[in-house]
């Protein structure tokens, strides 16, 4: 039996690992919220790795909102940076094998063609310089790790763009999305499995690996497409945005390239 905890588990995707979970029988699962676990807070993280053993360790936990991290950075890095730290700290003192979900936010989004796992990584917002961090700190400390980098997450659960389009969609609202953006939308149930098989096939290839759904494309695009699966299309309108006001920069072309 594989033993793992999840942190974040309240988050989109931890959410998700619940959701497959029973599709995982060899895997022994423990799901933390941030009230249950906070990750900023090293004495509870010490307490509880000290309490019970743990295989693996996947951490959804995050600080995601771009926007108000370019006002108050301190509270991304705290969780992104200095968080996922004391995570590392404690898997390797526990010989845990860290799973920790990154972003393409770490890339400029300059290059114009999907960013590969060696690519060189330039961040331009303070949520990517976070994001950037705490992989670092996981370099610096453990051996033993998956640094899964994902974009564009949507799903059931949570806030997301998909739902989002779809709410306003079936409340009969005109939509204006922007398409000067390129990344993958990716599923988040999607990205939970590709994590546990990774587990359960007790892969020792550690390291950096990308995770997307595989099919770039514009904030436009996935909007025309949530609509065209909901059947929306036709009562929807939906027009191109020139003109969105962001306060934090964000890559022109965030692809990545999957293993």
């Amino acid at each position: 039996m594989i033993k793992i905890v999840v942190t974040g588990a309240n988050g989109q995707l931890g959410q998700c690992f619940k959701k497959v979970k029973d599709d995982y029988s060899d895997i022994k699962f423990t799901f933390c919220d941030s009230k249950d676990l906070d990750i900023t807070d090293k004495e509870r993280l010490r307490l509880f790795f000290d309490k019970d053993k743990f295989d693996y360790c996947i951490n959804c936990a995050a600080y995601t909102n771009v926007e108000q991290a370019e006002k108050t950075p301190d509270k991304a890095y705290l969780v992104n940076g200095d968080g996922v730290k004391n995570i590392a700290e404690e898997c390797i003192k526990h010989n845990v094998v860290l799973v920790h979900i990154s972003t393409d936010y770490v890339f400029d989004g300059e290059k114009g063609s999907p960013y590969t796992i060696s690519d060189s990584t330039n961040p331009i917002n303070e949520y990517g310089k976070s994001k950037l961090r705490g992989e670092e700190f996981i370099k610096e400390i453990l051996e033993k790790y998956f640094i899964v980098r994902t974009s564009w997450l949507y799903s059931e659960f949570g806030h997301n763009f998909y739902k989002t389009i779809l709410n306003k969609a079936k409340k009969g609202e005109n939509l204006s999305v922007i398409d000067t953006e390129i990344g993958c939308p990716t599923d988040a149930n999607n990205l939970a499995k590709y994590i546990l098989d990774i587990i359960i096939s007790d892969n020792k290839d550690f390291g950096i690996k990308h995770y997307t759904d595989r099919t770039p494309m514009t904030w436009f695009d996935f909007a025309k497409e949530i609509l065209k699966k909901n059947q929306l299309d036709k009562t929807t309108k939906l027009v191109r945005a020139n003109n969105y006001r962001s306060f934090a920069k964000r890559p022109k072309n965030s692809a990545l390239l999957c293993d």
